[in-house]
């Protein structure tokens, strides 16, 4: 029996994808990266993307195809709005919500397939569900980075956003089973550990008194790196401006583990914008949090999210969300152009601003980032930074890695066994997203 598995989305999915496939080498199923001999495929979906819906319906229906000559089971999870799922019911055979993983082998068992029967368990709440999930240990995909859940859901309902029909209201990980998972994972030698929820910043804040603070579990890892001499760098992603301490970034200048960059999403840098998108925060608080990150982290690369063509975006409304680009000078922005998902508040609410004037306005803002990396890039020119390498590169007889800072770097080597070493690397030319070094020594002392 085998199985093979399709992961759309983002970290999350991915990270959750791990669970899926040690539940299903649980069971006796072999992992086949060929879909066409896989008797078992699934895919873990995400209803915040058009694009990556019409994927799930374009793979379904091939899949479906092939059961008039081959036994398959097809199954779908993830982050599935309850319109979507209402229509999967009809083209998978089994539709479930992530949390209800440690069913699937019960789930599958209706369908012929023999399973142990170690999972079976009481019905639970939502709550008591998600802290059973997290009890699945995950198959890693990599054996140099890792991420590793600590939240799930949303409580913010940005009214944009479909996350909080998705995956439902905020949930904190218990701060033990991090802290276990990290250590596991250090001692295994990992480099990067990246933490996961849809609001990282709010942890703890659903069991106040129970649960430490996202501050507070910084600390507890930070002191994990502060013991050992293996290197490596822990992430975090995403976390939102409402919640951004000035505890947090004391925490990440602190410890050298805690990796020296920053995801702080903006979505747009107009006032008005923000209220409409129900953000929570003005771009004065957020000002207020990069002005923290400039003076205690200055050595700290910035990233953010922006969606352009919001309902009702004015120009004048878009010339500010250059200005605040501008102005927070960062290194990456995954900039969107808005679009409509089912069940966020603003489904109701008119697209209006025309499809051209959003192109317009993602290849202004895209000019804008290109122009600000890569005068980042630039100055890093002359000076040596530790890069992970992570793959081969596109150019032929190269190795492309990341720096701390999550900075793309390519430099001349074909020894494949540095992919997941941390090396120093001088860096000799530069381009607006990535810049090109020469190797200097492998960190193998530290990592």
């Amino acid at each position: 029996m085998k199985y093979h598995l399709v992961t759309l989305g983002c970290q999350m999915n991915q990270s959750d994808s791990e669970r899926v496939k040690r539940v299903l080498d649980g069971m006796g199923a072999q992992w086949t990266d060929n879909e066409s001999e896989a008797n078992i495929i699934g895919i873990l979906a995400c209803s915040v993307r058009q694009k990556a819906i019409d994927k799930v319906y374009s793979k379904i229906a091939h899949w479906n195809k092939r059961k008039a000559s081959q036994n398959l089971i097809t199954f779908i999870s993830g982050c599935i709005l309850p319109a979507d799922k209402t229509k999967f019911l009809k083209l998978f055979d089994i539709v479930f919500a992530m949390r209800e993983l440690p069913q699937l082998p019960q789930m599958l068992s209706q369908y012929g397939i023999a399973t142990p029967a170690g999972l079976e368990r009481d019905n639970l709440n939502p709550k008591e569900e998600i802290n059973f999930f997290w009890k699945v240990k995950p198959k890693y995909n990599s054996a140099f980075e890792a991420f590793i859940p600590i939240q799930n859901g949303c409580d913010k309902f940005c009214s944009f956003c479909a996350v909080p029909y998705t995956r439902g209201r905020e949930v904190s990980r218990p701060s033990h089973e991090i802290i276990d998972e990290v250590k596991n994972l250090v001692e295994k030698g990992y480099k990067s550990i990246t933490l996961l929820g849809q609001n990282v910043n709010s942890y703890g804040l659903d069991k106040k008194g129970e649960e430490i603070t996202f501050a507070q579990l910084l600390e507890r890892i930070g002191q994990i790196g502060a013991t050992t001499n293996h290197r490596f760098w822990v992430y975090f992603t995403s976390p939102h401006p409402r919640d951004m301490s000035r505890e947090v970034i004391e925490v990440i200048a602190k410890y050298d583990c805690l990796a020296k960059q920053i995801h702080l999403p903006i979505q747009s840098g107009d006032d008005k914008v923000l209220i409409k998108m129900n953000r929570k925060h003005s771009v004065k608080k957020y000002r207020e949090s990069v002005d923290a990150i400039r003076e205690l982290i200055p050595q700290a690369t910035l990233f953010t999210d922006i969606i352009v063509g919001f309902s009702g975006e004015s120009e004048e409304q878009f010339q500010n969300t250059r200005k605040a680009l501008k102005e927070f000078q960062y290194n990456m922005a995954y900039i969107a152009m808005y679009s409509k998902r089912p069940g966020a508040a603003s489904y109701s609410w008119p697209d209006d601003v025309e499809l051209k004037i959003k192109k317009e306005r993602l290849a202004l803002l895209s000019e804008d980032l290109a122009e600000v990396s890569g005068a980042y890039n630039t100055a890093m020119v002359g000076q040596v930074f530790p890069v992970l390498v992570r793959d081969t590169d596109r150019k032929s007889g190269y190795l492309s890695g990341q720096t701390e800072g999550k900075i793309t770097v390519r430099f001349a080597s074909d020894n494949k066994a540095l992919i997941g070493q941390i090396v120093d690397v001088k860096i000799t030319s530069a381009s607006n997203f990535s810049v090109e070094g020469e190797l200097v020594e492998v960190a193998a002392k530290v990592g």
